[in-house]
């Protein structure tokens, strides 16, 4: 009775293994593209230069821009935009749309 057990123990866990390299197989795809994301990775990483490095040959710039953001946030809260009129923007569209003729008829009657 044991050796029927064992027996069939024995072809379960054969079969099972027999399984998984079918199982391995239909992974294959999912395997090699970790692999090579890893190793990509890796490189990167290895290879790239340090951020200290990047700093600093980059400080100059990183500095004027920081700069120029700051004046520009600067101008912007101090000086307030100027209010025009609105008919300005009217005749300008006006003219944009192509009625040109009429604006320069009223620009050489005013002369």
């Amino acid at each position: 009775h044991t050796k029927t057990n064992t027996h069939k123990l024995n072809l379960h866990l054969t079969l099972s293994l027999m399984k998984i390299p079918e199982k391995l197989l239909k992974l294959k795809y999912h395997f090699l593209t970790t692999i090579l994301l890893s190793l990509t990775l890796f490189s990167l990483i290895l290879m790239a230069p340090k951020l200290l490095t990047l700093i600093t040959y980059f400080w100059p710039l990183f500095l004027s821009t920081a700069l120029v953001l700051t004046l520009v946030f600067v101008f912007a809260k101090t000086c307030p935009l100027p209010h025009t009129d609105a008919s300005i923007h009217k005749d300008l569209l006006d003219y944009v749309s192509g009625d040109h003729e009429s604006q320069f008829d009223l620009h050489n009657k005013s002369d």
